[in-house]
């Protein structure tokens, strides 16, 4: 991935961590849930799984619609930042995959962890958070510098 530095702008930045620390505070307190994206992605598929459809599961839904509707409403008024992948198709699959073993293993995501147990001073979320990050360094160390 190639990031346009040129393209930062920290007000930008900083304006997203406000309103990321918003919703997660409203969640918790308005719910009492963790906005943990692993959790929130879970609990519809586990209620389809079960076979109880999606009856109930119109908060959950809403924050997901709102994650993927949130590039749509900047583009309205801005562009999106350019990207680009220097990887494959399988590639992604693999990295995926091994998100989805890391997430099951930590007992969460890096939201949840980072953003929400973090803020909790929760000891456990910090292992996690140190664990993903440090994994990240070395993942990245490994595929650029020693493949």
């Amino acid at each position: 991935m190639h990031i346009a530095w040129q393209l930062f702008t920290p007000w930008h930045a900083l304006t997203g961590g406000l309103l990321i620390g918003l919703a997660t505070a409203l969640y918790v307190l308005g719910l009492g849930r963790i906005a943990g994206i692993a959790g929130i992605v879970s609990t519809p598929l586990r209620a389809l799984v079960a076979g109880r459809g999606l009856a109930g599961q119109g908060t959950p839904l809403a924050f997901l619609a709102g994650l993927v509707l949130a590039p749509l409403v900047w583009r309205a008024f801005a562009p999106l930042p350019a990207m680009t992948v220097d990887v494959g198709y399988g590639a992604l699959v693999v990295a995926g995959l091994l998100v989805g073993v890391g997430v099951r293993m930590g007992n969460g995501c890096t939201s949840g962890h980072g953003v929400c147990g973090l803020s909790r001073l929760s000891l456990r979320s910090l292992v996690n958070v140190l664990a993903f990050m440090g994994s990240g360094f070395v993942a990245v160390f490994v595929l650029r510098h020693v493949l």
